[in-house]
């Protein structure tokens, strides 16, 4: 079987929310992540409500990743898996992207904007 497997990617899903929820809510590069929201008028300061409400959007069959998932070269999450998903999104009002890791109970947000097909 190729990974992640569906019951993986429910339980990444299932992580990133916890994490979101929580308030654990990091990004590995800030600037290009705020620069893409506000081409869809998100307001920075509104992530830590939306962020959990856009997960609850996504599904395991949304997975847009490699399989196996690729490592991350970012120092900050260095070596962790990494999960993409592209999703029709009702809180943002477009199709997203978002590609993150779990560390440490913390979600990082590698990249998060409108789909680019």
């Amino acid at each position: 079987m190729k990974r992640p497997s569906y019951r993986e990617l429910a339980g990444k899903l299932r992580e990133a929310k916890g994490a979101a929820l929580n308030g654990c809510l990091q990004f590995v590069e800030p600037a290009p992540i705020y620069a893409d929201l506000l081409e869809i008028d998100v307001v920075i300061d509104d992530l830590a409500e939306i962020v959990p409400q856009a997960l609850e959007e996504i599904k395991p069959a949304d997975y847009a990743g490699t399989r196996p998932p690729q490592q991350s070269y970012e120092a900050a999450i260095l070596k962790c898996e990494l999960f993409a998903f592209v999703w029709s999104s009702g809180t943002f009002g477009c199709t997203m992207y978002l590609k993150f890791a779990v560390k440490e109970r913390c979600l990082w947000i590698v990249s998060l904007h409108k789909d680019r097909k």
